[in-house]
């Protein structure tokens, strides 16, 4: 079993939250670590890894920024925050690895680990990435699960990442050989208010019929009269969840709704599609969220055959307080559930989960 071992720390600066967060930390053996900061400190993250690499000892680290940060029962949002986790991992069970830019570079980059094959990865990415749509399933082809969780980059400032080294751009991470054996769910925080639609006509992004009606008219009668009689109040509250090919979990992407013409009565959303794919329009609310995570706990613990002895969580930025409500109500959830764990992650500006980039979920991932 990897032994683990988990701090947390907010601060007036940088040096106090780091100083602080650290001090949980020194003295355990450890092999890798997993480091998380607000952006509100974003400019100090080399100075934090390399901090952190000497007062600890542990030579490889994976992270990232985060508008906000959380560890197990708390979550800090516009204040310096810092959040570690590090393990004793084998040293050849793990492999840290960056620098994927495009399709080309995920088929090219390193993996291995030791004289293993990758199992599964942690990966965070720039948000800025072109063709992510592409990157994140051609790398999780490279793996034998197919399996990656984590998340976007959010960031007000500098969009940083951490593998072993400070950067911007593309995507990076830590692959797992089968040695360390996880756990992981994915959580909705929209709920769908209609039913499955199949778009009969489309262009680029834009719905234009659905079921052979226009796409406008359906979406008013999914919405409902209140909601339809002021369309103000779509933005932030409606999305449009595209149905997962081949999913036997009923899972959907959500995505936003970016235009409404309601002289045409075309539905533009967050994303390309294609004629015979399926969508159901969503509602974001808090208690559909809770009850979603609720399910999820339960799912996820109901399969373990040994206690977890820690985890990460990638949740998205629209989550959290925003949907929650003040009293770390994700983060006080998954302490309910499991207790104390070694636990720590980020709020995201997109989520990553098998070989899909969601959005308004959240990713938990635990190390048995």
């Amino acid at each position: 079993m990897t032994h683990f071992r988990s701090a947390q720390a907010r601060g007036v600066t940088w040096q106090v939250a780091a100083q602080a967060c650290l001090e949980p930390l020194k003295g355990a053996k450890a092999t890798l670590g997993f480091i998380y900061v607000t952006d509100t400190i974003a400019q100090h993250l080399e100075s934090i890894v390399s901090l952190f690499r000497a007062e600890t000892g542990v030579e490889h680290w994976v992270g990232s920024v985060g508008v906000g940060v959380c560890a197990i029962g708390h979550e800090y949002f516009g204040e310096p925050a810092v959040v570690a986790l590090i393990g004793d991992f084998p040293p050849q069970s793990f492999n840290v690895f960056s620098a994927v830019t495009g399709v080309e570079s995920a088929a090219a980059v390193d993996l291995s680990c030791g004289t293993e094959s990758p199992n599964f990865a942690i990966i965070h990415a720039d948000p800025r990435t072109e063709r992510m749509e592409r990157i994140v399933p051609a790398l999780a082809k490279r793996f034998d699960s197919g399996f990656l969780v984590g998340g976007l980059v959010s960031s007000a400032t500098a969009s940083l990442q951490v593998a072993d080294r400070v950067f911007e751009g593309g995507v990076s991470g830590v692959a797992f050989s089968e040695e360390v054996i996880i756990a992981t769910r994915l959580t909705q925080g929209c709920r769908p208010i209609g039913p499955v639609h199949t778009i009969t006509a489309c262009q680029h992004n834009v719905l234009v019929s659905l079921d052979g009606r226009a796409a406008f008219d359906v979406f008013l009668e999914d919405i409902g009269e209140t909601v339809a009689a002021d369309l103000n109040r779509v933005g932030g509250h409606i999305f449009a969840g595209l149905s997962v090919k081949g999913s036997d979990t009923d899972d959907y992407l959500v995505r936003n709704l970016v235009g409404i013409d309601t002289e045409s009565k075309l539905i533009a959303i967050g994303d390309y599609v294609k004629k015979g794919e399926q969508v159901r329009f969503c509602r974001r609310d808090r208690k559909s969220a809770q009850d979603d995570m609720s399910v999820m706990l339960d799912s996820i613990k109901q399969g373990l055959y040994a206690p977890p002895s820690a985890g990460v969580y990638f949740s998205c930025l629209g989550r959290g307080e925003t949907l929650f409500g003040q009293g770390q109500g994700e983060m006080k959830m998954i302490h309910d559930v499991f207790g104390d764990i070694p636990l720590v992650g980020f709020f995201c500006n997109g989520e990553i989960s098998h070989n899909r980039l969601y959005g308004y979920t959240g990713v938990l991932t635990l190390f048995i």
